[in-house]
């Protein structure tokens, strides 16, 4: 409704994961190396937690997008399953067709086989869990169990937990389950800097030729956001939108102002 006014060619501010318009802070970049290094590695549990709207879900599909020929990847982002349900919903994602009559012991000795030909193709296997805090306590030991997949030497299966920061306490309350987390991240929000960094990355992305947002909006949106980036978005594209509709030539920290205060 805006790009035409701005002289945009994609919306900047848009709050899904769309790789295209990711942002590599320090701590997504630190995060995504220690990831990267613990599926290579085959490290088998790994745990990325953080705040809502902090990018954690935008990481994980950059994850993907960079290691999608190198890896058998399968994502659930609705784990909020019985434990029979997550496992067909395991297969399923890894692009395996069952019927629902399977029972747990066929479901594991198909899995088991999938994992074991990856194996023989030099080739690692994935299991994101996204919103991982919404896991069924049976369900989590039926998929701690799935990291029992392993040679001597190291895991058939690298299982990713994704989720906000209670994530830690569930899987620190497996004891089991936290021994076998070889690594852990814990993603923070935007810094002042790396807010204004954020801003402008998105708008050279979608095509801005020149400023949009005043030093002062800037200043005001980074306070305002308190480095969130999905409250980022939300602000940002709600003051593109009205600073078209009244003939704006900048976004000023007026304009800010009013998109603050239509929000609350």
């Amino acid at each position: 409704m805006y790009l035409d006014y701005w002289k945009l060619k994609s919306y900047p501010f848009e709050n899904t994961p769309d790789p295209n318009f990711f942002y590599l802070s320090n701590e997504h970049r630190e995060a995504l190396s220690r990831l990267t290094y613990a599926i290579q590695r085959n490290k088998g549990g790994i745990l990325l937690t953080g705040e809502i709207g902090c990018g954690k879900t935008l990481l994980s599909r950059i994850l993907i997008q960079q290691h999608n020929e190198t890896l058998d990847i399968a994502l659930i982002n609705n784990p909020s399953l019985v434990p029979m349900d997550f496992l067909h919903e395991t297969l399923y994602q890894f692009g395996i067709s069952t019927g629902s009559e399977l029972n747990k012991s066929e479901i594991l000795k198909i899995l088991d086989e999938r994992l074991m030909s990856n194996y023989q193709k030099h080739r690692s296997s994935l299991l994101i869990v996204d919103e991982a805090q919404t896991i069924y306590r049976d369900t989590l030991e039926e998929i701690r169990l799935l990291l029992n997949f392993q040679l001597n030497d190291r895991y058939l299966l690298n299982l990713l937990f994704i989720g906000q920061p209670e994530l830690r306490e569930i899987i620190e309350n497996n004891k089991q389950l936290n021994q076998r987390i070889a690594i852990r991240y814990h993603l923070n929000f935007l810094n002042s800097n790396e807010t204004v960094e954020y801003i402008n990355f998105r708008l050279k992305m979608a095509g801005a030729a020149r400023p949009i947002f005043s030093e002062d909006a800037l200043d005001e949106i980074c306070v305002q956001s308190e480095g969130i980036p999905r409250k980022i978005n939300n602000i940002c594209d709600l003051a593109l939108l009205i600073g078209a509709g009244t003939s704006a030539s900048v976004i000023d920290k007026a304009l800010v102002m009013v998109v603050i205060k239509d929000s609350m």
